[in-house]
């Protein structure tokens, strides 16, 4: 949001006491309040348009017979999901059954504010998709 937006109320409170007429006051607001709505439009429509084009490669992507280009994101999923089993489940369990045994392995670990940024931001997407499938949409 650019700095000037943040000063509307303040310009706002500003036009009061610089114009002494009422209706000449409030025509500035309504012209500084249509600026700043104009703006966030302006900002709403770009977001909505980028949006829509990734969503134009995503189904190019999605379609084509290629396992390369079609694959990688179920790759990534089955390699986020792997990843998270073995940290949250087979890890520990291993740990568990080789203490309990008695010996004394130090078993890899990896950092996971890495995998879980990935993760979520397909969990994200999975869940639009989500949404579409129940909602019968292509």
């Amino acid at each position: 949001m650019p700095v000037w937006l943040t000063l509307v109320p303040a310009i706002s409170k500003l036009l009061d006491r610089i114009i002494p007429d009422p209706q000449a006051a409030a025509n500035a607001k309504l012209e500084l309040v249509k600026a700043e709505n104009s703006q966030a439009l302006e900002e709403m429509q770009i977001a909505l348009q980028a949006d829509t084009n990734q969503t134009q490669i995503d189904q190019a992507e999605a379609q084509n017979k290629n396992l390369f280009v079609s694959g990688w994101r179920p790759f990534i999923g089955w390699v986020c999901g792997a990843a998270f089993a073995y940290h949250f489940i087979i890890q520990p369990l291993i740990a568990f059954i080789i203490a309990n045994i008695g010996g004394n392995v130090k078993l890899p670990d990896f950092d996971m504010q890495e995998l879980t940024t990935v993760l979520m931001g397909m969990l994200g997407l999975g869940g639009l998709r989500t949404i579409e499938k129940i909602k019968n949409a292509d």
